[in-house]
């Protein structure tokens, strides 16, 4: 049976939040604005960008959607923890995020920053002992590669990079690959790490077409920061300027910084072609990358 991307967009947002609501709204705690702040974040929309790209991995390597749905959920986890971060007034400083206020406007900054605490150890208790087809050893591998993802060697180092300036076109690629880049990527090696694949070239294959995808991704988000608008990004505009932040098209240009995204996805889609009729569904997620406006 054939998957549609349209198919494919309902599934990853609804198998994840699946599980994700089942421990936020059934775990106890003395904390329950705790909870209702971290609920608040994750179910707050959002394009599911990397479950969606863990799914269409899957989808390509015959891997059953209950091995999916564990990584799906805590890179969605990870994830919404750095939005929560990267919106508080010490990182971005931004009101606006989905089109609803920050988790720290809408709750207060404290619990904002406990939320996203609170969220990282969430993903990892789901990797552990969701019920799953996983075997230990590939729970131990996700574990492995979403703490790479994510820490010193991922996302914070690029946020951190970010932080303290970027000079030249050089460190911004650095920075890019790690904040928003790894993450990405490791979408994908999740979904392999879920397969039984041993073929190096195909994993080689994917590998190089996340990273193409992970830059093409950031600097798309770095053009709609300038020419598109709140209500269809859902965030407030302007911000890199704002905060004197260097950027693909503030440094290069905006007709250059388009023209980089197009040849991204050129590499990526060609990258594809390489993996046979099978890919078809990650050709089709390519495609609604490129045109996506938030």
């Amino acid at each position: 049976m054939t998957l549609s991307i349209n198919e494919l967009l309902i599934l990853s947002q609804q198998r994840p939040e699946k599980i994700i609501k089942s421990y936020l709204q059934n775990k106890n705690t003395p904390a329950n604005s705790l909870k209702d702040a971290m609920y608040y974040t994750v179910a707050n929309g959002g394009k599911r960008i990397r479950p969606l790209l863990l799914y269409a991995t899957g989808y390509f390597l015959d891997v059953p959607w209950e091995c999916l749905d564990v990584p799906a959920s805590a890179i969605e986890l990870i994830h919404s923890y750095s939005l929560i971060h990267d919106d508080l007034p010490a990182m971005d400083n931004a009101d606006l995020r989905r089109g609803k206020p920050s988790c720290h406007k809408a709750f207060n900054e404290a619990l904002a920053i406990l939320a996203g605490d609170a969220l990282q150890p969430l993903a990892f208790e789901i990797i552990a002992s969701h019920p799953s087809p996983l075997n230990t050893e590939q729970r131990l591998a996700m574990v492995y590669q979403l703490c790479h993802a994510s820490g010193l060697s991922g996302m914070a180092a690029g946020q951190a990079l970010d932080m303290n300036g970027i000079q030249n076109i050089d460190e911004l690629i650095q920075m890019y690959s790690l904040k928003t880049g790894a993450l990405i990527t490791a979408s994908v090696k999740l979904a392999v790490i879920a397969s039984h694949i041993n073929n190096f070239e195909i994993q080689h294959a994917l590998d190089k077409f996340a990273k193409t995808i992970g830059l093409a991704f950031q600097i798309q988000d770095d053009l709609l920061d300038i020419d598109s608008s709140p209500e269809m990004t859902g965030k407030p505009l302007g911000l890199d300027i704002t905060n004197q932040k260097q950027t693909y098209p503030l440094l290069i240009g905006i007709k250059e910084a388009q023209t980089k995204i197009q040849s991204l996805f050129s590499m990526a889609l060609n990258i594809l072609d390489n993996l046979g009729e099978k890919a078809s569904i990650l050709r089709e997620v390519t495609c609604f990358l490129l045109q996506r406006k938030k």
